[in-house]
């Protein structure tokens, strides 16, 4: 008994430990295995202002909220030869006419502990590919090829 009370009180102190942002992992599904990325960011939601002014008043105005926009979400990789899914969905959805409807998909980002334990998440809901681009190619510098892709999204909830 004391060795889960004990096991108890190291996580709830670990609840309230300040987490790395390195340790992460993202997976789009169904493509989980083809997920790897060195940079994520566009976690980021802002609830928009309406200013009503009143008739007859003029020293201010009413501050109304407005609906939650969410920013793109910024995936970075080195690029690599290949034709894994994540890529050829990605380059399905840029290159379409529209003919067919736009297929979506949901991503989960997740934050690990030092144990590589997750300690947050992050479902991404509803995303497809809005802009796809590298990095620039210069002969001076010895770089890697960096892919980014942006994806657009309905929501994201805390898991």
């Amino acid at each position: 008994m004391a060795g889960l009370l004990s096991a108890l009180a190291d996580y709830a102190s670990s609840l309230n430990e300040l987490q790395p942002s390195f340790y992460f992992g993202v997976s789009v599904l169904p493509f989980a295995l083809d997920a790897a990325f060195q940079e994520v960011s566009g976690l980021s939601k802002q609830m928009e202002v309406e200013e009503v002014v009143s008739g007859g008043e003029n020293r201010f105005a009413y501050r109304l909220p407005g609906r939650v926009k969410y920013e793109n979400l910024v995936l970075r990789r080195g690029v690599a030869i290949s034709g894994a899914a994540f890529s050829v969905w990605c380059a399905a959805v840029l290159d379409s006419d529209f003919a067919t409807p736009v297929t979506t998909m949901d991503v989960l980002v997740t934050l690990y502990n030092n144990q590589h334990m997750p300690t947050m998440a992050w479902s991404v809901i509803g995303a497809y590919p809005v802009k796809w681009s590298m990095s620039d190619l210069k002969s001076q510098e010895n770089a890697l090829l960096i892919e980014t892709i942006e994806l657009a999204y309905r929501r994201y909830v805390l898991v």
